[in-house]
């Protein structure tokens, strides 16, 4: 079991950093070159296990890949969604929820029967939420009581999928695009509603790939291929907004420190942490806005901030449930308390993760209050960049169940300790941002740095 310890970090601090490339996107570029006619090139792809557990998945249906790791370039030579190929092994994905689900939605719609497999983990973690819908589509999905393995068309039928129009009870961007990609070879039309819009990624890829495809509103509305293909498109990874918010959350919780970060998404689906940084008035600036691959990105700056607590809750969750954790560090620095309404969905992560960011905040000394779809945590009274934990302690051990969002929202708080801080189970890192723990170390190169 890998362990990191992190000490506290003292300014000032200059940095330009670029993190990984956009986990969803990269996903979603697996899947559409695979499908796709000709070759698309992925430029900036993240090679985090959770994304390498997809490029192997369609590599067992056949699918030719070609991956250059200094450039972080991946070639994907499509032949078209009826090229794909059974395999007579298991498709093993790891730790991702979002492989699993996206496809079990893409498999349901092919001829032939597919078994996914996953990690623990993964196996843990709620399917009904796609099998269900898919399901009314026609599919025939057997799981072990709605958690992985799922054995997909074990029947191995030639009846087509049926478009279905599906209100969903929660913004996903998982069931949504599951449904889709079912859509993709089902008959007619397939619609998805839901409460609130959650992430847009692969409706822009569908529309860059040449897929019939409107949206209005919370609406989606997607018609069947019709044994026409996806044309291959090159494809411009963006840094991952998700993976860019722990260096903005420590940009803004260290005294006298400015950090840029460079080709950051920012599609608006994406962008629940910064309307949070401007209820909670943290300084930062978008510099650089530009269109690529038809998602929105730009350059970031964030500042040393004097931060105010706030209440989050509502339409804004989808758009930033991967970074509560790290929220609530920057939440515990805040002047008051700060209320988290709404986020059940954290309760079936990687990690039952309103339990354990609570778990995580205690042992830094914050005082924080369970809710059933949240938390209140107690901010710093105004004390502008006090560090975290008590003085009284000698040290401090956080376990992070497994959850790599865990671990590294439990570095930046370390960056800003009274004492060194050790994080547990760091080994899981890998599957959303390898290098996680080198780049963070990196800032102490930029101290003293001024631009």
């Amino acid at each position: 079991m890998a362990q990191e310890t992190i000490t506290k970090i003292q300014g000032p601090i200059r940095a330009e950093i670029k993190v990984p490339g956009d986990k969803s996107i990269s996903h979603r570029s697996v899947i559409f070159g695979s499908i796709a006619e000709g070759l698309t090139e992925v430029e900036d792809f993240l090679t985090g296990e959770d994304c390498l557990c997809t490029m192997k998945a369609f590599q067992k249906l056949g699918v030719e890949m070609e991956f250059n790791e200094p450039e972080k370039k991946l070639k994907i030579q499509g032949k078209g969604l009826a090229a794909l190929k059974a395999s007579d092994l298991d498709l093993y994905l790891g730790n991702s929820g979002t492989a699993m689900r996206l496809l079990a939605g893409l498999f349901s719609s092919l001829p032939f029967t597919t078994t996914l497999t996953g990690d623990e983990s993964l196996s843990g973690r709620p399917m009904k939420r796609v099998i269900n819908p898919l399901s009314e589509m026609g599919a025939v999905i057997n799981s072990q009581d709605g958690k992985a393995p799922l054995i997909i068309n074990p029947e191995a039928s030639s009846k087509k999928l049926q478009g279905i129009s599906y209100e969903s009870p929660i913004a996903s961007a998982q069931v949504k695009s599951s449904l889709l990609l079912a859509g993709l070879n089902a008959e007619g039309e397939t619609t998805v509603t839901e409460p609130h819009k959650s992430r847009d990624h692969l409706e822009r890829m569908l529309e860059y790939f040449g897929a019939d495809i409107s949206v209005s509103g919370n609406k989606v509305s997607l018609k069947a291929l019709n044994n026409k293909n996806l044309k291959a498109q090159k494809i411009v990874v963006p840094s991952d907004i998700s993976s860019a918010a722990f260096f903005l959350v420590a940009g803004a919780i260290l005294e006298n420190t400015e950090i840029k970060l460079l080709n950051v998404g920012i599609n608006p689906t994406r962008i629940g942490i910064l309307e949070i940084f401007d209820k909670m008035n943290v300084s930062y600036e978008l510099v650089n806005k530009r269109l690529i691959a038809n998602e929105p990105v730009a350059d970031i700056i964030i500042k040393s901030s004097r931060i105010t607590a706030t209440t989050i809750e509502g339409d804004v969750i989808p758009k930033l449930i991967d970074e509560i954790p790290v929220i609530a560090i920057l939440a515990a620095q805040a002047k008051g308390t700060t209320v988290i309404n709404d986020a059940e969905e954290l309760r079936v992560k990687e990690s039952d993760r309103v339990a354990t960011t609570i778990s995580m905040l205690r042992a830094l000394g914050v005082e924080v209050e369970e809710k059933p779809d949240g938390m209140i945590i107690q901010g710093r009274d105004g004390k502008a960049f006090e560090p975290m934990v008590d003085k009284d302690l000698q040290a401090c051990m956080i376990d992070s169940h497994g959850d790599h969002r865990l671990a590294m929202s439990s570095a930046v708080a370390a960056l800003h300790s009274n004492k060194p801080v050790t994080i547990l189970q760091t080994e899981f890192v890998n599957t959303s941002f390898p290098g996680f723990f080198e780049l963070l170390k990196s800032l102490n190169h930029y101290i003293g740095v001024r631009s």
